[in-house]
């Protein structure tokens, strides 16, 4: 009796997803938009999945069809303003910048997203902020280097710490400068 509650609640967790329309994507992508920031390249591939778990289902559905209305409604939402690459960059940016996150990173992250290199280091250019501040903070949050509370830890784990600040994008010298400095 309880393998069958279990197999019975495994179905149920199959949901069928409902049809896709035009209607629906632009639904689905305001309702996405109203939670999340998000850069024309990541709305499309939120559209997408749902095209394609919605396809999964209904093997015969064109996926053809579902993609156009898909570039249809970012380009609608676009002109409307409601998807802008410029705001996307600037707040993800003015976030990494505030987590301390090396230069190196926040052009990966936002790669990933779809915003080319050059309106990043356009973004990047107008901000102000000290590359090694940025490893300082690393250094204080993952506490290594002068932020360890052990100084014998601290020379033991130089290379491991040094690594890490590489790792994370931070250019060799700033990592240097970090692990040299007096706490």
């Amino acid at each position: 009796m309880f393998a069958n509650d279990i197999t019975e609640t495994k179905e149920k967790s199959k949901k069928i997803p409902r049809k896709i329309t035009k209607t629906r994507l632009k639904n689905i992508a305001l309702y996405y938009l109203e939670r999340y920031e998000s850069s024309v390249q990541n709305l499309r591939e939120v559209l997408q999945k749902r095209i394609l778990k919605y396809k999964k289902f209904f093997p015969e559905y064109d996926t053809k069809e579902a993609f156009d209305w898909a570039e249809e409604v970012i380009s609608e939402l676009e002109k409307l303003g409601y998807v802008d690459d410029a705001r996307f960059a600037e707040m993800k940016i003015n976030s990494y910048l505030s987590a301390g996150k090396p230069t190196r990173y926040i052009k990966i992250k936002l790669r990933e997203k779809g915003i080319s290199s050059a309106m990043v280091d356009a973004v990047l250019a107008e901000k102000e902020f000290s590359p090694l501040d940025m490893a300082i903070k690393f250094a204080k949050k993952k506490k290594i280097g002068p932020f360890t509370n052990d100084a014998e830890q601290r020379k033991q784990n130089r290379p491991k710490d040094l690594g890490k600040l590489v790792r994370a994008g931070f250019d060799y010298d700033i990592a240097l400068q970090v692990l040299d400095m007096e706490e």
